[in-house]
């Protein structure tokens, strides 16, 4: 179900009830429900988070209390409506800071995530939509993530990994899996950005490494796991 203008709007009147850490939950369980995990357990939500399973037992209770969560053992937890509403608008915040970071005030795409982590939780009603409509309504931030609207609507969102793509074939880079530090500057050393033109020239089977050309100049040998945390279309 899409949430609506009027429940955005609702939620970010109310959203300063939520603290800091609730937000951060919500977020994660709304980005595990995106990847398809079919039971977020306790387990799953601690791992995400890099967190104690006793810490987060204890916030899992206060989200139920507050209404903001379902949570059954044999089923797992699974976000409320309100508790959903939350956590997109949280989503939209973030990613919408991340361009801004960006292309405003030019910041490296391996950095905005850190700096945007701070900035999703400024409170003010109309600060997501004037942010968008600044920006020019973008459809994703800098890592290819789609950014949801007010109505909660996204992009497409794309699951072709590099590692899946055939020989001889070319694509364009639209997003990346990983989007640590470590990982985006490697991307940036070989001049790999979104939009970036890549060729896979040969599959090496020993080890499932790649020959690649990218653009029209460079050509040299990633990693499986480079592959596939890089996602592209044909």
């Amino acid at each position: 179900m899409l949430v609506t203008d009027n429940l955005i709007t609702l939620c970010q009147a109310n959203s300063i009830m939520q603290t800091l850490s609730e937000e951060n939950y919500l977020k994660i369980i709304y980005h595990l429900e995106k990847q398809g995990l079919k039971k977020i357990t306790v387990t799953a939500i601690s791992e995400a988070l890099n967190n104690n399973p006793a810490s987060v037992v204890d916030m899992i209770k206060k989200l139920v209390e507050k209404k903001l969560l379902l949570y059954e053992k044999t089923k797992g937890a699974k976000l409320t409506e309100k508790g959903k509403n939350i956590a997109v608008l949280v989503v939209r915040k973030h990613r919408l800071w991340e361009v801004f970071l960006l292309e405003k005030l030019g910041y490296g795409w391996e950095e905005v995530h850190d700096v945007a982590e701070q900035m999703e939780h400024v409170q003010h009603p109309e600060l997501a939509d004037r942010l968008d409509k600044f920006l020019g309504f973008p459809q994703y931030d800098p890592h290819g993530d789609p950014i949801p609207k007010a109505n909660g609507e996204t992009a497409v969102t794309y699951k072709t990994l590099l590692a899946e793509i055939e020989e001889g074939k070319s694509c364009r880079v639209v997003a990346v899996k990983d989007t640590s530090p470590s990982f985006l500057q490697y991307l940036k050393k070989l001049d790999i950005a979104i939009g970036t033109k890549i060729t896979l020239v040969e599959k090496i089977p020993f080890d499932q490494s790649m020959i690649i050309m990218i653009g029209k100049n460079l050509k040299t040998t990633v990693s499986r796991i480079f592959a596939e945390n890089l996602l592209v279309h044909e």
